[in-house]
């Protein structure tokens, strides 16, 4: 049997009771570990568990899950997710590998950014279409994920940007090289990914483009959620571009219409004035 046990999002302890049952019955457990990163990590969750773990880098997963499913007919195996198992679409392909090869699957869910991220105020409904938001390089600059936050916004629906990870990654050079040298790990902030937003809005004003957003548009920075020390933080996204929300992980949140009870729950964490740009839609719903 192959185990997808989602660990939740704050610390070893997050893990449902269900799910730590199955760890300590399984004979093998991988960690994922570049999808996301929970905090102690793995040391802090051996510790926990008490069971080693073997990490499961992106290769490992993508290209070897024969290693990672290999007598999982015969014995239980369980794979570790921070957050839930199907976060992310690469998980998927690990099941269909599984069924494909005649391996049982059982899924144990947990939370994810993807509900947690109600903490800030926002309403889950009223969420469109989550987009992810990549480093940039001197020669790569995607803007995909702009377009996708505009499309939300037209509809009055907020978006969640998920911010990019790099972790065991080669520099340009060592990949051609054929060095296994890796970078030290990267993890986008809120300021950043703010940061590559108004450089879009700037380019696409100096084109004459209708803007589906601004820099005064009502935004929320999230770091860390469902930690002890999460931070949350509300305001436009020239305030967000220069606000510190502290340690890893970070995402942010574009907001489209907003509700009253919304905007009450935003003021808890605004910044001063972040609301001030607000307009009124209707008799009961708000822009920015």
């Amino acid at each position: 049997m192959l185990y997808l046990i989602g660990l939740g999002l704050g610390d070893p302890t997050d893990i449902t009771v269900k799910g730590l049952r199955a760890v300590k019955a399984c004979s093998r457990v991988y960690l994922e570990e570049y999808t996301s990163v929970m905090s102690g990590g793995k040391e802090a969750l051996e510790s926990f568990y008490g069971r080693s773990l073997v990490l499961a880098d992106r290769d490992l997963v993508e290209q070897g899950a024969e290693q990672i499913l290999k007598d999982a007919h015969e014995t239980d195996v369980a794979f570790l997710v921070v957050g839930d198992p199907f976060g992310a679409t690469t998980h998927s392909d690990l099941v269909l590998r599984a069924v494909h090869a005649g391996i049982p699957y059982k899924v144990i869910h947990n939370a994810s950014i993807m509900n947690a991220v109600g903490c800030c105020g926002l309403q889950l409904y009223n969420f469109g279409e989550t987009v992810s938001l990549v480093f940039w390089t001197d020669s790569w600059k995607p803007e995909s994920f702009y377009d996708k936050i505009c499309k939300n916004r037209k509809s009055g629906l907020h978006t969640l940007c998920l911010l990019d990870i790099k972790v065991k990654e080669q520099s340009i050079e060592n990949m051609m090289r054929g060095k296994k040298i890796y970078e030290p790990p990267r993890f986008m902030t809120v300021c950043q990914a703010a940061s590559q937003l108004i450089q879009i809005i700037q380019r696409r004003r100096d084109e004459g483009e209708e803007l589906g957003l601004t820099e005064d548009t009502v935004c929320v920075g999230v770091a860390r959620l469902g930690s002890d020390d999460q931070s949350i933080r509300t305001g436009t996204l020239r305030q967000l571009e220069s606000c510190d929300l502290g340690a890893p992980l970070h995402s942010l949140v574009v907001t489209g219409q907003l509700h009253p009870l919304e905007v009450d729950m935003l003021r808890l964490s605004a910044e001063p004035g972040a609301l001030g740009h607000l307009t009124m839609v209707d008799g009961s719903t708000y822009t920015s």
